[in-house]
Order: C-alpha cells, then structure tokens, then sequence
C-alpha cells in the first residue's frame, strides 16, 4: 500500500518540479536575469531542478510498476497505449517519458551533438509538459478532484501558462 502513496506523491512532486524546470527553462530562454540571479545562476537552477525533477518521475514509475493494485508492466513504462489498465491515460504519461528521455539524454550530450540539434529535441519539453499534465489529470482517479491537488495543478498550469505568453510576447532577446 505505501507503494501507492508513494507513486502518487512523487507524480505530484514531479509536477511541481517539471513546471518550476519549463518556467526557468522560459526564463533562460528569453534571457531573463537580475541583479542577484544572473544568468548562469538561473541555468544551472533549470539544469539541477530538471535532475532533480526527473530522479521524482523515475520514482513514480518505480513506484506505479511495484505497486500490485493495478497491472502495470514495464513494458507498458516504454511503449505507449499498450497497458491493459487505462491505455489512454497511461499511454500520455509513457510518452512524457519518452520524451523526458530524449531531452535528458540529449542534455547529457550536448556538447557531441551541436546547439541545433540539440535544440530542436529540447523543445519536446513543450509538449512533455501537457502531456504529463494530461495524464496526471485522468489518471489521478478521485485525488484529482481533492482540493489541493487541484489547486495545486491549476497553480501550475497557471504559471507555465504566464511563462508561456511571456515567452511569446517577449521572445528572445540578444
């Protein structure tokens, strides 16, 4: 039974922690800096909370997978609408995976790859996001109904949100 809090409050955690990584991720984009939180500064933020955000997914796949209270494989962790329990739903979060992976693998090896190609995979973060919300939201069953997760979720859906329009309206600059 620990197993499934387990895998439910690590779902959670990573949803905080991959939006706060979208929004520094934004924020580095459209080079944003202070006087006291300099670009590298928020950099290496982006790049630790993304380490730390992906150890909590790893734990709630490890977690979801060795909790017997639904037949999840680990199969069904990499290929996605495979799984015989809520194949859409499941089916979202596996290619949130995927995707995550391809952005953390490609990350580590950014300096063999070249700024082009490694940003063209980069921006899957823009689509692993919202899908990974998306499959918290149908999967989470009646948690995701309870008042503070669906604060919680809105909270951030909100602010990747404002990030968003700020990325759009500010751009890039020099």
């Amino acid at each position: 039974m620990w197993t499934w809090y387990a895998s439910r409050a690590a779902g959670l955690v990573s949803l905080v922690l991959l939006s706060g990584s979208v929004l520094l991720g934004i924020g580095g984009v459209t080079r944003a800096a202070s006087a006291r939180w300099r670009r590298f500064a928020v950099q290496r933020l982006h790049r630790n909370l993304s380490m730390l955000a992906v150890a909590f997914v790893a734990l709630h796949v490890l977690t979801a997978v060795l909790d017997g209270y639904v037949p999840i494989a680990w199969l069904d962790v990499l290929l996605p609408f495979t799984s015989a329990y809520e194949p859409w739903w499941l089916g979202l979060g596996t290619v949130a995976l995927d995707l995550l992976l391809a952005v953390l693998v490609t990350s580590l090896l950014r300096v063999r790859l070249g700024l082009r190609a490694w940003r063209a995979v980069h921006r899957a973060a823009y689509v692993c996001w919202p899908v990974a919300v998306l499959h918290g939201i149908g999967l989470g069953g009646a948690d995701t109904t309870t008042w503070w997760v669906l604060a919680l979720t809105l909270a951030c859906v909100a602010a990747v949100g404002v990030g968003l329009v700020r990325r759009t309206t500010v751009g890039t600059r020099p």
